[in-house]
């Protein structure tokens, strides 16, 4: 700890000196040395306690940070990682590109706003800065792309740490985008233009630090455990996700979707279920389901404690019209010939039955290529949902 101490106490005393021997090329490179030995965080609250507490100016310190953020630009340069265009690694790299140069323009803007005496005058630079602040939201996709596709691949693989921490810094990431967005609302202009600096600052120094350790450590370990046909699966969830920044290159490749049963489990794309579970998780849906198939055949029910319809195992097979009273025959046809012709997707009905206000839709069952493989009935009691106001958080005892 003490080392530590005297290790941000030296860093101190060089930012002071730096102030003094503007061209002193030795001095930088100490200055080099000495961030290198210490965290960005730590970095970051020696900078802070110096424009607090000892009359450093952020004119005065931005040389401190400029070197700092020099040196993160060089560990990622010497990191890079040499993947295909197609890989999903290479497009995390190409998008931490996007975003740096994202950072970099906001902070540009807001040194500029440091030099502006009112909002009139800073208002072409806000104008300029919305650009870059879409950009900076546009970043989401990336957080997301790791978050919930990458990470649980190399968690898959039993290393759950690495993953934890970036994703929490995903979202002190975020924390800080919110406060840059939220001093638009601050009314002070001499508070809100320094504040604004310090915030891109840290945004700056923080995601490039976060780039530094994905480069460094998670990428090159995702690399070592994720096997080829995993990373054609991550790359295909990728492209569902989106980006941002630009367009990677398409792959080739065909997506490899399993779907069979496999001693008494059911493998889909999105997962795989036991019999047992999927039977019961069908039936605690607080909904009724029916699907009958193309060719007008109850295929499948749900059997929920709470049915809004009766229903019987006899009605399996059996002609959908043949489960409707007369007078509603030509509905339900007009209902499967919209849906087999692709003339519609969906249709909703809603009606009182004593106490409960029943809800019923259907919808069109399609495949990839637009298929037509049957209809979906889901009925519901929507009278409890309308009932619901304002909000709840709290899960509390009954």
């Amino acid at each position: 700890m003490s080392e530590l101490f005297n290790k941000k106490e030296y860093l101190k005393n060089l930012i002071k000196r730096a102030n003094k021997e503007k061209d002193n090329e030795e001095l930088k490179k100490e200055l080099q040395k000495t961030i290198k030995e210490l965290s960005a965080e730590d970095v970051a609250l020696v900078e802070q306690d110096l424009m607090d507490n000892e009359g450093i100016t952020i004119d005065q310190i931005q040389s401190v940070c400029d070197v700092h953020l020099e040196l993160f630009k060089e560990y990622i340069d010497k990191e890079k990682i040499d993947v295909e265009p197609w890989h999903p690694i290479y497009i995390l790299m190409k998008e931490h590109e996007f975003i740096i140069k994202t950072t970099e323009k906001i902070r540009d803007i807001a040194k500029d706003v440091l030099n502006k005496k009112s909002v009139q005058e800073a208002f072409p630079l806000f104008m300029k800065l919305s650009i870059y602040l879409d950009d900076l939201m546009a970043a989401e996709n990336y957080f997301l792309k790791e978050e919930n596709v990458l990470f649980p691949y190399i968690e898959k693989h039993g290393i759950t740490k690495p993953p934890a921490v970036m994703w929490k810094e995903h979202d002190q990431v975020r924390e800080i985008r919110k406060e840059i967005i939220a001093i638009k609302e601050n009314k002070d202009f001499e508070k809100a233009k320094n504040k604004f600096y310090n915030l891109t600052l840290q945004l700056q120094e923080f995601f490039m630090n976060h780039v530094h350790k994905e480069h460094s450590v998670l990428f090159p370990t995702a690399l070592k455990l994720i096997s080829d046909e995993e990373w054609i699966n991550i790359r295909h969830q990728f492209d569902e996700i989106g980006y941002c920044g630009f367009d990677p290159e398409p792959m080739n490749s065909e997506k490899k979707e399993v779907e069979e049963i496999i001693k008494g489990k059911i493998k889909l794309p999105s997962g795989e279920l036991t019999i047992e579970q999927l039977k019961f998780m069908l039936n605690t849906l607080p909904i009724d389901i029916t699907f009958v198939d193309a060719n007008d055949e109850v295929k499948y029910f749900s059997e929920s404690k709470e049915r809004i319809f009766v229903r019987s195992r006899a009605i399996i097979g059996r002609k959908v019209q043949n489960c409707h009273p007369q007078k509603s025959i030509d509905i339900v046809n007009k209902i499967v010939d919209d849906f087999k012709s692709g003339k519609r997707d969906h249709a909703d009905f809603w009606l009182k039955l004593g106490e409960k206000y029943i809800y019923i839709r259907y919808f069109a069952v399609r495949n990839e290529e637009g298929k037509y493989l049957g209809t979906l009935e889901v009925t519901q009691d929507i009278k409890p949902i309308q009932e619901i106001t304002g909000e709840k958080r709290i899960y509390d005892e009954y």
